[in-house]
């Protein structure tokens, strides 16, 4: 089965994904939510390892408001983990090592730790639901978020469980409608979506209003890095640049980088591209204010484009 044929599948039922590029960062230590909450731009004091609200999205920026990393803080009984892009943790790491001072607080990368693995689409709960017996046995760690805008279930499981958690996923899913994909099929699943990647919308000239990160953000909490900056775009109302979604009727997917240009000059450029079962050809890109409501005519590589509302797919995110 092909990506765009697997993500077609995972949107009617579930996708299982192995997503060996994410990382995990472990933070202990008597200090960690009182440090962790300075440190990073949501709330984390009101996270607990049991009850309705163990997880949060956040990120880590630097001191003007930029994105270092985007990443799903998860509350633990002995303390958080921090997960994100694997290629990301080595410098997560030593920018928030240099922040502990006199702080108990211990940081560690524990990603050979714990093989990671989703489940992404509207019957992802079910599925992991019906494999309930077999993951906790293998001493899965459960939590709801993800990346393709429906129902979605992130495992942590120990390395060496990693085969028979996957297995069990596989046979509770069976009859649900699962089906194993490859990360070119979430990336389809992500792109429809219009959630912003590392690597991709987000680095460190990104500010976290300009990629619509409203959930990453916390409006209410106390200092944390760069929130100055954050706070004096909020009571403005705007910024210069914004993440919209690009619809083209034909031809290929654009190549990331390439420009996007309107009356003649360039307003922007293309970040990720997809051509997504459902939606066609589409792409993720940032645009000038000016040039980001819905519908308005731009052109990328010589040939006309639309840019369109997020998410693509209806009903997602």
């Amino acid at each position: 089965m092909d990506a765009a044929a697997c993500a077609a599948a995972a949107r009617r039922g579930a996708g299982l994904f192995r997503l060996a590029h994410r990382g995990v960062v472990a933070v202990s230590g008597g200090d960690a939510r009182r440090w962790l909450d300075g440190m990073l731009s949501n709330d984390v004091t009101a996270l607990a390892a049991e009850g309705p609200q163990t997880h949060c999205h956040a990120a880590l920026l630097t001191p003007i408001g930029r994105i270092v990393a985007d990443l799903w803080v998860v509350a633990r009984p002995d303390g958080f983990w921090l997960e994100l892009e694997r290629e990301a943790v080595a410098d997560v790491l030593a920018r928030l090592e240099k922040y502990v001072i006199a702080d108990d607080v211990s940081l560690s990368d524990a990603s050979d730790e714990w093989a990671r693995l989703a489940v992404e689409g509207p019957a992802a709960p079910e599925v992991v639901a019906a494999a309930a017996g077999p993951l906790a046995d293998a001493g899965a760690v459960v939590v709801d978020y993800g990346w393709s805008g429906a129902p979605a279930r992130q495992l942590f499981v120990p390395a060496s469980q990693a085969s028979a958690a996957a297995d069990a996923l596989l046979a509770a899913g069976r009859d649900r409608g699962l089906v194993e994909g490859d990360l070119a099929a979430l990336e389809i699943l992500r792109i429809e979506a219009g959630v912003p990647r590392l690597g991709a919308e987000l680095d460190e000239e990104v500010l976290p209003p300009e990629a619509r990160l409203d959930d990453a953000v916390s409006d209410s909490k106390g200092c944390y890095t760069g929130q100055e900056v954050i706070a004096r775009i909020r009571s403005r109302g705007q910024v210069k640049h914004l993440l919209v979604g690009l619809r083209f009727d034909t031809g290929e997917p654009p190549e990331p980088g390439e420009p996007v240009e309107a009356d003649e000059r360039r307003i922007g450029e293309v970040t990720s591209a997809a051509r997504s079962p459902d939606a066609g050809v589409i792409a993720l890109g940032f645009v000038t204010r000016p040039h980001a409501d819905p519908e308005t005519r731009v052109r990328v590589g010589g040939r006309e484009a639309r840019v369109a509302a997020l998410p693509f797919v209806p009903g997602t995110r």
